[in-house]
């Protein structure tokens, strides 16, 4: 495949610094990986949003983290004060995860209303709003029926997974996604794009994000392809590192 534009691939990784051991040490380092690889953005947890909206400042690398993590069984008056919270301290963009329990117990109604009030948080806003389905423990009707439900109410991306269930993104469940989400909610993979080439397979599929945090394994490829600079930073140590995401 040809490649002519590096941020035809930067800017589709959301760079995941979510593993519950991370440091504030860590989390600085890899605010900077990600602002010198130049990704989407930077997803971390909940607690540091507003250092990380101030490091954000200014650039092109949108703050992002999530709600709800990583089960979805929180009250849903809970997940909305969480995404408000969010805002208020400078997120742009909100991974949310669905209630598992209420989609494998087919109660829709408290899933459509759960997804319309935080998505209007956001979207109030003015912010992004995604949200996670956790593909591993569903059937392929819920799934369908979770596109079809953050279509009808405007939410801006469905992601397959949180990295830290059983199993992340598959060719096939994106595939589905892509087929059953409407033109203005588009699909995230997370768990599982680990390298370049899965990321442009993804890619052709429609897929428009990628959570990922071993973000220089992916770009480090694409920028020696174009010529550009290497990046030499101090990655975080592998033990940081969510192996699934």
């Amino acid at each position: 495949m040809i490649v002519k534009d590096y941020q035809d691939y930067s800017k589709m990784i959301d760079h995941a610094l979510l593993t519950p051991t991370m440091t504030v040490d860590d989390l600085e380092r890899g605010i900077e990986l990600a602002l010198a690889y130049d990704v989407a953005s930077v997803c971390v947890m909940p607690y540091y949003v507003k250092q990380l909206s101030d490091r954000l400042s200014g650039s092109s690398v949108k703050s992002s983290t999530t709600i709800g993590f990583p089960h979805g069984a929180n009250h849903s008056q809970i997940k909305v004060a969480e995404a408000q919270r969010a805002i208020d301290d400078g997120c742009q963009e909100i991974d949310v995860v669905v209630n598992i329990s209420q989609v494998l117990s087919e109660c829709w109604e408290y899933v459509e209303d759960e997804i319309a009030s935080i998505v209007e948080v956001a979207h109030n806003a003015s912010q992004k709003a995604k949200l996670i389905f956790e593909n591993c423990y569903l059937q392929d009707n819920h799934k369908i029926k979770l596109c079809q439900l953050c279509s009808e109410l405007q939410a801006d991306w469905v992601k397959t997974s949180t990295g830290f269930g059983t199993s992340g993104a598959t060719m096939d469940d994106l595939r589905l996604m892509v087929e059953h989400s409407g033109p203005n909610t588009q699909v995230k993979a997370a768990g599982g794009v680990r390298d370049l080439p899965t990321l442009m397979q993804v890619k052709e599929l429609g897929v428009t994000r990628c959570g990922a945090s071993g973000t220089p394994a992916i770009l480090d490829p694409l920028r020696e392809r174009l010529s550009l600079p290497s990046i030499e930073l101090s990655p975080p140590s592998d033990s940081k590192t969510n192996p699934n995401y």
